[in-house]
């Protein structure tokens, strides 16, 4: 994996990426935000999450929908959806050794918040080994996959797409990734959402384990 171990920059998503979609930490935020929108709308729980998938596909996350067609607060529907039990989440000391020896910057893209991706990162014991967060807010609210989250991290650390690496478990975020050029690597899942894509020529490399993946990385780059 010649172009993996000459990477300069680590871009990796946070939720059933970091930490695998068995720990379900991702579904709680999931029922949480059907029911803030049953709340929000005084609707019924099917047609809650009705609205919730036809936003999430039609602008990228459920939060872009709801403040373009509703005005609402996105600070107070952030704390709202990710005010979650974290304790699914356990210490990963072979992710963590994984990071520290796999050369190059490493930074999270998400489009959760800069508060639930550090108790997240907390965690698993992983919080050190990232430069940094660049989150749904530093995205000006604008989600993967829509282009312009991807030009703004670029621009805010001045990477070279050509020279960056991008892991993700939703295969259709590493469409706009591969068309700038950058490597990039799904992580296996069953998710109806997760999956749809990963078939495309835009995944590059596909791993089921984050920690032996990158293991395997670090070690073609000794």
């Amino acid at each position: 994996m010649p172009e993996l171990a000459a990477a300069e920059a680590w871009i990796f998503d946070l939720d059933n990426t970091l930490y695998p979609s068995s720990a379900r930490l991702f579904l709680a935020v999931d029922q949480r935000i059907a029911g803030y929108i049953a709340e929000l709308l005084g609707v019924d729980a099917v047609s809650a999450r009705k609205l919730q998938k036809e936003y999430f596909y039609t602008y990228g996350t459920t939060l872009r929908g709801l403040m373009t067609l509703h005005g609402i607060d996105p600070t107070a529907y952030m704390d709202y959806v990710h005010d979650v039990d974290l304790t699914p989440v356990t210490a990963n000391p072979r992710l963590d050794a994984a990071l520290a020896a796999l050369p190059g910057r490493k930074i999270v893209f998400t489009n959760a918040s800069v508060l639930h991706a550090r108790r997240v990162m907390g965690r698993l014991g992983v919080q050190d080994r990232f430069e940094d967060v660049f989150d749904i807010v530093a995205a000006d609210y604008c989600p993967k996959p829509q282009m312009q989250a991807y030009h703004g991290i670029l621009a805010r650390y001045r990477l070279d797409p050509a020279r960056c690496v991008m892991v993700e478990d939703m295969a259709r975020n590493l469409e706009p990734a591969a068309a700038l050029g950058m490597t990039t690597v799904w992580i296996r899942n069953d998710s109806e959402w997760g999956s749809a894509g990963a078939t495309g020529s835009h995944v590059h490399h596909v791993a089921d384990d984050l920690a032996a993946w990158l293991d395997d990385v670090v070690g073609t780059a000794r």
